[in-house]
């Protein structure tokens, strides 16, 4: 039984026995702890001893799997926290303390259903890296390919579980006495949490994962992925090829082994907006223990992904959002972002957006009079989230895991390469991936993936059309309202109305050029495509802008 107070004492027990008390005092307007510390026992002689970061690390990891995450996050924000405090936090991405050997045996034994000595012609022991929520071991297969095996650590689901529990529990305190707290939206942002560590605890998913980015990265020169052996695998063992190279955060080594460091820290930048606006499938824990780079390849270097536990994905909507507000942001365009937030329901339509653009503005400006070089996109998001909170923006939990990410790359990009210039490397490729995306080719191959669809709902549009228009002929439609206070929701339905109807306007030309796709008939062309079906996309994409015009 899952027991919170006990919990909340557990942890402020740890904090305490390791004094990490000493920590608050890198937080602007907390010195005052200086007194409080007094009144804390002084700590054992073996951690006395111990530098600040090595007591923070071994706190996380007594702490379990989710402060080591939130360790592993902190380790990549060096523009945030000493630097030996990220050193040793650094560490938490694949050097957390092991469990036995024997112990990881009998669990692939028990989920592969075989002894160890049928299953592999060698297994070692003792593990070659060691995380939070598992542990991998280097193998043979009968055949002799080189394997790495994830197993999971024992009891791991029941200690996440506890964490959990607690942050659902501080997050239902939250709701009810946080000021704007249906804006910020803790439950969900724990949801949000509580879903992607039950994806990281199936190792099966996992697999399917590395499946996926592998195929969307098949023939890229950019980026390896590892292949999944699916006889060896389950949901608590993985079983992948067995690659090699050198962390990304191993400078020395990269320089050693004579790699391109800016071209590698272009190259990621790409990859990551390719993952994000190409493919809507990204690497989500990209920190330098998860992302290495291939060794044998100086020239034209690559990376070499590992473990997709943590994968993001975005609606359709709020890619094509995102991605507008990054094509805004890079020329500038306040009033686009505003814009944006509006139009995509992260703020409600009340909202003026000219002070709305101030806001954003005052953001921005400080940020972009900057050499180009030290401008981070994933603060300035940052930024703007957390400043318009006040003009009521809803906290959007799908968002937080692609803005940890980003950060997570420039923050790996940087490292690489310093004066890395992310504006001018990001924004051809998005451009790109735009125009090939929202292009006639790409609408016509829509098109014909939602004919299908299309044709089945076709027969029934004229009669909702006809049903529509009787209402609003025999008057059950209206409303009769006498009151010079309400003419304004009069004139709001009559517009409604009108809209309306070229909204059903531009369905049925949109269902009329799919269909007119579909039969693939002869007749009179231009610029290849058959011009009834380009008259009717036209028509439809004006009936549709109609609709969306506001008049007034």
């Amino acid at each position: 039984m899952f027991n919170p107070a006990f919990r909340l004492l557990s942890i402020a027990t740890t904090l305490a026995r390791y004094r990490l008390d000493e920590l608050l005092e890198l937080l602007p307007g907390l010195r005052f702890v200086r007194r409080l510390r007094l009144l804390l026992p002084r700590p054992r002689g073996d951690i006395a001893q111990l530098a600040r970061g090595v007591r923070l690390r071994l706190a996380l990891q007594e702490l379990g799997p989710l402060f080591v995450k939130f360790g592993q996050i902190l380790s990549t924000r060096r523009d945030l926290i000493p630097a030996d405090i990220a050193d040793e936090l650094t560490l938490l991405q694949d050097r957390v303390q092991a469990f036995p050997g024997e112990l990881a045996e009998r669990e692939i034994e028990r989920v592969l259903g075989a002894p160890i000595g049928k299953l592999f012609r060698s297994f070692e022991r003792l593990p070659l890296a060691s995380a939070s929520i598992a542990q991998v071991h280097a193998a043979l297969l009968p055949d002799g390919s080189e394997v790495v095996v994830k197993v999971l650590r024992p009891n791991v689901e029941a200690r996440i579980a506890a964490d959990l529990g607690l942050l659902r529990l501080l997050a239902g305190i939250a709701e009810r006495h946080l000021p704007n707290a249906d804006k910020i939206q803790p439950r969900e942002i724990v949801a949000e949490i509580e879903r992607t560590l039950n994806n990281e605890l199936d190792l099966q998913r996992e697999g399917a994962n590395a499946s996926q980015l592998r195929r969307n990265f098949e023939h890229s020169p950019d980026l390896l992925i590892p292949k999944v052996y699916w006889d060896w695998s389950g949901p608590r063992v993985l079983t992948l090829e067995r690659v090699r190279g050198i962390p990304s955060d191993d400078l020395a080594a990269l320089d050693a082994a004579g790699i391109d460091r800016v071209a590698l820290a272009e190259k990621g930048v790409r990859l990551f907006y390719q993952q994000v606006f190409r493919d809507n499938f990204f690497h989500a824990d990209a920190h330098p223990g998860n992302i290495w780079v291939d060794a044998a390849r100086t020239e034209n270097p690559r990376f070499i992904a590992l473990d997709f536990g943590i994968m993001g994905t975005l609606p359709e909507a709020d890619q094509y959002y995102l991605a507008e507000n990054f094509r805004a942001m890079f020329s500038n365009n306040y009033r686009r972002i505003a814009e944006l937030h509006i139009e995509a329901g992260w703020m409600p339509a009340h909202i003026r957006v000219d002070e709305l653009e101030a806001a954003v503005r005052s953001v921005c400006e400080p940020y972009f009079s900057k050499p180009i070089a030290e401008v981070s996109l994933g603060e300035v998001l940052a930024r703007i989230f957390k400043l318009v909170q006040r003009y009521e923006l809803t906290v959007q939990p799908q968002l937080l895991l692609l803005q940890k990410t980003l950060l997570n790359i420039e923050g790996v990009g940087r490292l690489l390469h310093p004066k890395l210039d992310l504006i001018a490397v990001a924004r051809p490729v998005l451009e790109a991936i735009i125009q090939q995306r929202y292009s006639l080719a790409a609408l016509r191959d829509r098109f014909a993936e939602k004919l299908p669809e299309l044709a089945r709902h076709a027969p029934e549009l004229p009669h909702l059309f006809h049903a529509w228009l009787q209402k609003a002929a025999n008057g059950t439609q209206s409303l009769e309202i006498r009151s010079r206070e309400m003419q304004a929701l009069v004139d709001e339905s009559r517009e409604g109305q009108r809209r309306t109807v070229f909204a059903v306007l531009g369905a049925g030309l949109l269902v009329a050029a799919a269909l007119l796709y579909g039969l693939n008939a002869e007749g009179p062309r231009w610029l290849g495509f058959q011009l009834p079906l380009l008259v009717a996309i036209a028509g439809s994409i004006a009936a549709f802008l109609a609709a969306l015009h506001r008049r007034g």
